[in-house]
């Protein structure tokens, strides 16, 4: 069974108290990990395997889709067209302190993440996503995984975002656009309200705070979750600590996301909840996937931090066999 990383090491994250959650919201925060297991991957099979397809896509840079996409072999992980699949994807053995019985986990890693060939020595990042698998938000969807960070001195040595633990989801969106009529001399436009569905992306990202740079007098790391009421980030915990850390982030019918996280790989619990939002204050009906953003300088030549995930999981309330979850059907009120 996990265990939790004693109370001294717990000590060492420090959390900024923040609750933003809406007067009148009557749904109950549904802890990660809660409800009926719908997808996920163990990396327990020793013939797990990444097909890449370079050069990757890179059409949030400059419009290319390079197909096909790359894809694992078991068929639950796949390329970004917007951005790319991470340069490095490859099972390895799970580092120590890791959930008990676990003898495989993921290593991504990435050094080119614009356009390929073409480094634009600025931040840029690669997307891998897990196959969809759309549920309507009044199921309650969320999901938990376990990320272990390296020490610090295998971090990328930069100040600056290095990884996203992030949702796929979508809702409607009411917007004035002007729209062509008639033809000819007859020809003109008016203005339309249209509504249409738009994604969201709500999640965690791990900003690395280096020596290197001279305003910080240690390296740490920060959680900064994307994001606010207002579509602003919002700085979230500091982690001082390295090794594995649980995440975990849920979504409820009032279009609010709860974000978890603590050291260790214990499973998440009512406590361990940083924040809840209405990303953007939008209205939020459709929950699609996860994914993970690997960020680089996008140099040519630096390299990324080595990121390890392991058990990433996504539930649902309601419907099918409880007993595959191996969750808790525990809520905070």
């Amino acid at each position: 069974m996990a265990t939790r990383m004693n109370a001294a090491a717990s000590a060492s994250i420090v959390l900024m108290t923040f609750f933003i959650i809406g007067a009148g919201s009557s749904h109950a925060q549904v802890v990660p990990g809660t409800g009926t297991l719908l997808n996920m991957d163990d990396f327990e099979d020793s013939s797990w395997d990444f097909t890449f397809n370079f050069p990757k896509s890179s059409k949030e840079e400059d419009e290319q889709i390079r197909f096909p996409l790359g894809r694992s072999s078991n068929g639950r992980w796949f390329e970004s067209p917007k951005r790319g699949t991470p340069d490095v994807v490859k099972r390895v053995e799970t580092p120590i302190g890791g959930l008990e019985g676990s003898t495989g986990s993921l290593y991504i890693r990435s050094r080119d993440t614009g356009i390929p060939g073409r480094p634009s020595y600025s931040q840029k990042q690669d997307d891998f996503i897990l196959k969809a698998s759309p549920l309507s938000i009044s199921q309650s969807p969320n999901f938990v995984v376990r990320v272990y960070l390296p020490p610090w001195e295998e971090w990328e040595q930069r100040t600056g975002v290095s990884f996203g633990i992030r949702a796929g989801v979508q809702g409607p969106q009411t917007t004035t656009k002007q729209v062509g009529f008639g033809k000819w001399l007859f020809k003109g436009t008016r203005t339309e309200t249209v509504t249409e569905m738009e994604p969201v992306y709500p999640g965690f990202f791990i900003q690395f705070n280096c020596t290197k740079d001279k305003n910080f007098k240690e390296d740490h790391a920060v959680l900064i979750i994307r994001s606010g009421n207002d579509g602003q980030d919002i700085v979230g915990p500091r982690i001082h600590q390295t090794g594995w850390w649980t995440f975990g982030q849920s979504h409820t019918p009032d279009s609010r996301v709860h974000y978890y996280a603590h050291p260790g790989v214990a499973d998440l619990t009512a406590d361990d909840l940083i924040i809840s939002t209405m990303p953007h204050s939008r209205q939020i009906t459709y929950f699609n996937t996860i994914f993970f953003n690997v960020c680089s300088i996008d140099n040519g030549s630096t390299w990324s931090t080595p990121w390890i995930i392991d058990d990433p999981k996504v539930y649902y309330l309601g419907g099918g066999n409880r007993s595959m979850a191996g969750g808790r059907q525990q809520m905070q009120r």
